[in-house]
């Protein structure tokens, strides 16, 4: 992976600290740290949950890499700055590089999906720039609001240098760095996601 490693300052951790016992007093709730400020959103809703397993049964087919649901990646854009992605496709030896708190340094990650909900502005805006200086080569976002999908590819400083936006009827290919070939079905995925 091209990722530059995260490297962690020393010392407290107020927002994680608060981040964690919201999640405590919140279950099913996700909470992320972006740009020093906590993000809470609610659970995912059917139609939510069911686009995100459409999305990953071609990489569990692949079985080259492990497509894994709600797993934290550590941000080099704050000292406790960190998002849980709703599907990350990441390298087998993810396990090797944990950084803290449940999330994982974004060297092995290939790819990160989201799926839109009521905070569908932070995954069109926010995440673009945190995934792109976290070097993610892929991001995948399955916008149910406008009824499209996003792929953006080449990471450069805090945006995506491609950025694709496909509407239902089209088929597209994801770049085979994300472990095998990939073909999205556009409309499927968006009928999945339709509340």
């Amino acid at each position: 992976m091209s990722a530059a490693a995260v490297e962690r300052p020393h010392g407290e951790r107020p927002l994680i600290a608060e981040a964690n016992r919201l999640m405590e007093r919140n279950p099913g709730y996700r909470v992320e740290i972006i740009g020093g400020q906590i993000l809470v959103s609610p659970a995912p809703d059917g139609p939510h949950s069911e686009a995100l397993m459409l999305f990953a049964a071609p990489f569990l087919q692949l079985g080259l890499v492990r497509a894994l649901p709600g797993i934290g990646l550590w941000l080099p854009s704050g000292p406790e700055d960190y998002v849980i992605p709703d599907l990350s496709v990441v390298d087998d030896d993810y396990r090797d590089h944990l950084v803290e708190n449940s999330c994982y340094d974004p060297t092995c990650f290939r790819l990160v999906m989201e799926v839109t909900s009521s905070n569908w502005k932070t995954d069109l805006r926010d995440k673009v720039t945190c995934y792109a200086k976290a070097k993610v080569p892929v991001y995948v976002i399955i916008d149910r609001r406008h009824q499209r999908l996003h792929l953006l590819t080449e990471p450069v400083a805090d945006r995506y240098k491609a950025h694709g936006i496909h509407i239902p009827g089209e088929l597209v290919a994801l770049p085979e760095s994300v472990g095998g070939k990939v073909t999205l079905d556009v409309a499927q995925l968006l009928q999945a996601g339709h509340s």
